[in-house]
């Protein structure tokens, strides 16, 4: 039984500047069906606040509790083990790390840089990493759809080179990360295998939801999806949509 679900942001709800076609009525269509909705998104460059902005702008009624993304995740990681961030994030993220109190230690939180990702700010988290700091990744995404429409590279790339030349892990804290999800469930005071996941990413929003634990996945052909990913990452969605609205008819039918 469903009676849960989390969504993607980028690429299912919003597209640029723009809300997918139906997609901000088939969420208006779930709260309706007595669902609710937790909005579970891996963006690196825009903080919280600038996100809610952009869905109240297209008219989606959407409270602070029903958004989670991975800064506001790190945030509350710094607090809990008493670190000062080393920030390799985009500027325009650098907002929700500006209420930390001092800590006794240091933790390199890299997300998508954009164009700070040069070599002298690689090399400055290096040897941050080198001098014993903690490694936190906001997320780990491959690639993402630019405002171009086309595929650009994410944060992924530079923290696997960042894992490799400090021969350490990283801890993600975005999406596929089971805390992530587990953290979004846990508002909606639900069981994972009674939630679904909507997402345009195979990888790390549907695999990694099942992963979690979670009900079902449901990948969508908007956003960053490509012609097979459906089968290219395990575990593989239980169902493939068009769009959000085509997702949100698939799951209403189930529960009629």
């Amino acid at each position: 039984m469903t009676c849960g679900v989390l969504l993607d942001l980028a690429g299912v709800v919003y597209d640029g500047e723009k809300a997918v076609p139906g997609a901000l009525d088939a969420i208006k269509r779930l709260r309706a069906a007595g669902l609710p909705v937790r909005l579970v998104s891996n963006t690196t460059r825009s903080t919280k606040a600038s996100v809610l902005e952009r869905l109240r702008g297209f008219g989606l009624d959407v409270g602070e509790d029903e958004a989670f993304t991975p800064a506001r995740a790190a945030v509350g990681w710094l607090k809990a083990n008493r670190r000062s961030p080393h920030l390799l994030i985009h500027p325009g993220l650098e907002a929700d790390f500006s209420d930390l109190p001092p800590g006794q230690g240091r933790a390199v939180v890299v997300g998508d840089a954009g164009a700070a990702f040069d070599y002298a700010a690689l090399n400055a988290a290096f040897r941050a990493l080198s001098a014993g700091a903690d490694f936190l990744a906001l997320a780990a995404n491959r690639s993402f759809r630019d405002a171009d429409g086309e595929l650009s590279l994410d944060a992924g790339p530079f923290v696997a080179a960042l894992e490799f030349a400090a021969g350490r892990k990283a801890r993600v804290l975005g999406k596929p990360s089971p805390e992530f999800f587990r953290a979004a469930l846990a508002s909606m005071d639900i069981l994972a295998a009674e939630a679904v996941m909507i997402g345009d990413d195979a990888e790390s929003d549907v695999a990694g939801a099942l992963s979690a634990g979670v009900g079902q996945g449901i990948l969508v052909r908007t956003g960053k999806y490509r012609p097979g990913d459906e089968t290219r990452f395990s575990p593989p969605p239980n169902s493939v949509a068009d769009d959000l609205a085509q997702a949100v008819d698939q799951l209403l039918a189930q529960t009629q």
